[in-house]
């Protein structure tokens, strides 16, 4: 049973990551594109599920716009938005799995 939720979240991981990059949403400003990753990443820390790299990519995003680079860190913003979307999904799939496989 645990083996096939694993691989449920495999699959749904997967095709949701495939959804996200294939975004239809695209950002004008780097300020627009950060306040929606922030937003993103926060609510993934509530769930305790923050992603290791998130806020890192952030920061070089960041980096980046500093430097006037405005259409790659908005492209980093969306990365780091959409590993607190997809740590979200993975909070909300892995709250009901017990303990590690066997």
């Amino acid at each position: 049973m645990k083996i096939l939720k694993l691989s449920a979240l495999v699959i749904l991981l997967a095709t949701t990551s495939a959804c996200a990059s294939s975004s239809t949403k695209s950002y004008s400003s780097y300020d627009e594109a950060a306040k929606d990753a922030i937003a993103s990443i926060d609510k993934a820390k509530s769930a305790n599920y923050e992603w290791r790299d998130s806020r890192k990519i952030l920061k070089k995003a960041a980096a980046l716009a500093k430097e006037g680079k405005t259409d790659e860190a908005i492209k980093m913003a969306m990365k780091a938005k959409k590993q607190g979307d997809l740590a979200i999904v993975q909070a909300k799939l892995q709250s009901s799995v017990t303990g590690p496989l066997k």
